[in-house]
């Protein structure tokens, strides 16, 4: 497993290389440093001499990947892509096109998002599953029928019709909680209540009927069949055989999305007003900050490779067939 694990890290490192060029190209066929020294500039008339001086303080005054004045090694090292990215790899963020410290940022705004995240997980996963269970258990029945039309109803609903719906209804029209906004303090889960709720709200359809298929498919083995024949109750064998052998695509879902929960949501926490590392990543876009952009592209590609690797570690403690592989 140690191997593995090791494996699968070192075939990392070419993935978040090739990650890192991609976001860097991508950025600067959109933006030259010349574009971004003037927006940060905010000037209408810009100097030469204060887009130079501006590119230098922040390091882009370098060839973008190849420095042909250079010599030798330094042809490769003095360009903006290598100077920019080999402290990602030690996570080392720097500072932002205007100034802020990146590392210190993303350690303040994730708490924001996780306390957003988490409970969408853990409650939507309780429900949805809970949910499925007893479609599964009342399957071919009018609550099956109608609740399968109920879920690709809410699925075919955009998320930002919740969240809008949800504002108005609970927020400005019956006064519950505030709108948007956010408290640091012990005051904060007056704030999270809404965007939370709606979370959970929003992914049911999906969730709900993904977890019903799973269902459906296993309790149509000759496990299920085996142990109805036992004459184990219907209870018996949805929630210890069906369930438990509908894990491995659980975890697979559930696992992957556990490192990401730091990248937070960039649309509920925009509309909301969440000091999270969604509305930092868009905030970022929107004023074209690359080094802000530039990390949390690179933070969210390691979380995703660690969910992958966490996912494959979890399929060895409910699937004893991998086990013994």
């Amino acid at each position: 497993m140690i191997a593995y694990i090791v494996r699968r890290l070192l075939y990392a490192i070419p993935i978040l290389i090739g990650v890192n060029l991609l976001t860097f190209v991508l950025f600067f066929v959109v933006n030259s440093p010349d574009d971004m020294a003037r927006m940060h500039l905010g000037e209408k008339r810009v100097t030469t001499e204060a887009i130079q001086n501006w590119k230098a303080e922040r390091g882009y005054d370098r060839p973008l990947l190849y420095n042909a004045e250079a010599d030798g090694i330094a042809r490769v090292t003095e360009t903006i892509v290598f100077q920019k990215s080999i402290k990602l790899f030690v996570f080392h963020f720097g500072s932002s096109d205007a100034g802020r410290d990146i590392g210190y940022d993303i350690s303040q705004r994730m708490w924001p998002s996780l306390a957003i995240a988490l409970p969408v997980l853990v409650i939507g996963l309780v429900f949805n599953i809970s949910y499925a269970l007893l479609i599964v258990f009342f399957r071919a029945t009018y609550l099956d029928w109608g609740s399968v039309v109920l879920l690709v109803a809410m699925m075919s609903i955009s998320g930002l019709f919740y969240i809008i719906g949800g504002q108005f209804l609970i927020g400005k029209l019956w006064h519950l909680v505030p709108i948007s906004g956010y408290d640091p303090g012990l005051n904060a889960w007056k704030f999270l209540i809404l965007p939370v709720m709606i979370g959970v709200i929003s992914g049911i359809g999906a969730g709900t009927r993904w977890y019903r298929t799973l269902f459906l498919e296993e309790i149509s083995r000759d496990y299920v069949r085996t142990a109805r024949a036992k004459g184990l109750s219907e209870q018996v064998v949805l929630f210890r055989h069906v369930l438990r052998n509908a894990l491995i695509p659980i975890l697979t879902g559930v696992v992957v999305v556990l490192p990401l929960l730091f990248m937070g949501s960039l649309i509920t926490e925009s509309f909301f007003g969440i000091p999270g590392l969604g509305s930092y990543t868009i905030d970022a876009i929107s004023n074209q900050d690359f080094a802000i952009v530039r990390a949390m592209v690179f933070l969210g590609a390691v979380l995703y490779i660690i969910g992958l690797i966490l996912t494959d570690i979890s399929y060895t403690l409910v699937d004893p067939r991998v086990r013994l592989g």
